[in-house]
């Protein structure tokens, strides 16, 4: 029999907020799939929504999908922007296979979101699609709403309309419909932009998380770390590496109960999070199909540490139509993190910062964007009943975005794939021991191969750092000086592969986007 597949992603969640990788988060559902199922304790994504998201669904390379950045087209002389309509996802392999599939969520893969086009999910293998096609906005009035190839405003007139729940319900009601009677297997992705900014959060869920960080991010951190060491995640000598040196300690910060109020609202998006999947599971537990469906779930890149508004904030208000237009009862909407915006509510659009996101990436260093630990690193769970997986294990073996289509084709009998840059993992999900690969990173010039226990990896323009990463998990003992000869063998076959996938130089990228004109922010869009 060929199992259901679901797979769900978080947006921007960092390594450990959730509750079975060391959170104070409550995370019910996702804990249960934890415990029943495996974590692996060294996945990683590509440090970005929009590359990850194009990685994970063909088993390729970023930059071999078209998707080098975000969305921003940059042809001739950068990435396309658009996921490449001759790439083909697993949606389409698994549809091709006999498989019924269904998108809710956050696309993020076409320049173009106003015009129905090759590289919108209706077009790459979806049947059935209800989300956003662009990346962050308004939780309770998300810009880019569409069912189908037509706009899906009227999904919210409804007052208690919340995009985290709408995804959880849209996808259980089509789990329940007629055309699911079939009794084909399915592929079911659950994409959520929680919880990514903007602080946006239900009442009741900002009750479940009231003075679980009253403590703040510098004892917090400390308690993650042990957290982590006791449910075997990292190795008992792992050391938390230093609080980012741009912010304060704790007792030394300013007001203490915004602050708190940011790391509330954020957790309390995680809360609606597991609330949604909770729903998906119960559904297909009624239905009987839980111990044939293979589950995943992953986070797009690290802890985001950005603080909005980016860049110039008249610009910055261009990229979601309710910081223009307002609430839906016409209430202005406020922008940015100063204690003047209290977080939580339609009218305001903050972000939860950079103290807060080195809590959520404990102990690792560095955010989104880079490809230090706490840029790709991703907690990750895998739940199938029937599949004989080691329960309740944590595996350590590391595996990145493009093992997720060979593992699925091959549990889906449906053979290997001839693209695909990865291995299926259904060996290691079964506690058979295989050797390590080698991974690879670029995303805006920052760069990094990890082969076996060694990781070489720079910030651009800076140079190389290395790391035993077995040893040194924080990132905190480079070893670049002593181990010349290592430094110039990995840095080689890191330029090797950055040329066989199409990794543009960064360096000439700025170089040509200052000669136009266009500003660095812009740029990355």
């Amino acid at each position: 029999m060929r199992p259901n597949v679901l797979l769900i992603l978080a947006d921007d969640m960092g390594y450990s907020d959730l509750g079975c990788f060391g959170g104070e988060i409550p995370t019910p559902n996702l804990d249960a799939l934890a415990g029943n199922g495996v974590r692996m304790s060294q996945f990683y994504n590509t440090a970005r929504c929009s590359p990850s998201r194009a990685s994970l669904l063909t088993g390729l390379h970023p930059h071999q999908t078209g998707i080098g950045v975000l969305t921003r087209p940059d042809l001739p002389h950068g990435y396309a922007g658009n996921l490449d309509p001759v790439v083909p996802t697993i949606a389409e392999t698994l549809r091709d296979g006999g498989y019924d599939t269904a998108l809710f969520g956050k696309w993020h893969l076409a320049a173009d979101t106003s015009t129905p086009n090759a590289s919108w999910p209706t077009r790459k293998g979806f049947d059935t699609f209800f989300g956003t096609l662009a990346g962050c906005s308004s939780y309770f009035d998300p810009q880019t709403l569409t069912r189908g190839e037509l706009p899906a405003e009227d999904a919210k007139d409804d007052a208690d309309f919340y995009y985290t729940d709408a995804i959880g319900l849209n996808a259980v009601r089509w789990l329940q419909s007629p055309e699911r009677a079939s009794g084909n297997p399915f592929f079911l992705y659950l994409a959520f932009t929680a919880p990514h900014w903007p602080l946006h959060a239900r009442p009741e869920d900002l009750d479940a998380v009231r003075g679980r960080f009253d403590d703040g991010w510098d004892a917090l951190r400390e308690r993650r770390l042990e957290r982590l060491k006791a449910e075997g995640i990292l190795a008992p000598d792992t050391v938390l590496s230093e609080r980012d040196p741009s912010q304060p300690a704790w007792e030394d910060a300013d007001e203490h109960d915004w602050q708190i109020t940011r790391m509330e609202v954020y957790a309390a998006q995680v809360v609606a999070l597991d609330r949604a999947v909770g729903r998906v599971i119960d559904t297909l537990r009624r239905a009987g199909q839980l111990d044939d469906t293979i589950i995943v779930f992953l986070s797009d890149n690290g802890a985001s540490a950005e603080e909005v508004p980016l860049g110039d904030i008249d610009r910055f208000r261009q990229k979601d139509a309710s910081m223009i237009n307002g609430t839906r009862d016409g209430r202005t909407v406020a922008v940015g993190n100063e204690p003047s915006v209290v977080p939580g509510s339609e009218d305001t659009y903050s972000s939860y910062g950079v103290p807060w996101a080195n809590l959520s990436n404990t102990p690792l260093r560095r955010y989104k964007r880079w490809v230090h630990e706490g840029g790709i690193a991703t907690p990750l769970i895998v739940s199938w009943p029937g599949g004989g997986l080691t329960s309740g294990a944590v595996i350590d073996h590391p595996a990145q975005l493009v093992d997720f289509v060979p593992t699925v084709l091959e549990a889906a009998g449906l053979g290997a794939s001839e693209r695909a840059e990865g291995r299926s993992l259904l060996p290691v999900l079964r506690g058979e021991r295989v050797d390590d690969p080698t991974l690879y990173w670029e995303h805006i010039g920052n760069a990094a191969i990890r082969k076996g226990n060694w990781k070489l990896v720079r910030d651009f323009p800076e140079g190389w750092e290395l790391y035993d990463i077995a040893a040194d998990r924080t990132e905190r003992d480079d070893r670049v000086q002593s181990e010349p000869a290592l430094v110039e063998e990995l840095a080689s076959e890191w330029e090797r592969w950055a040329e066989r996938v199409g990794a543009l130089p960064w360096a000439p990228m700025l170089e040509r986007y200052a000669a136009a004109g266009i500003p660095l922010a812009v740029a990355e869009e």
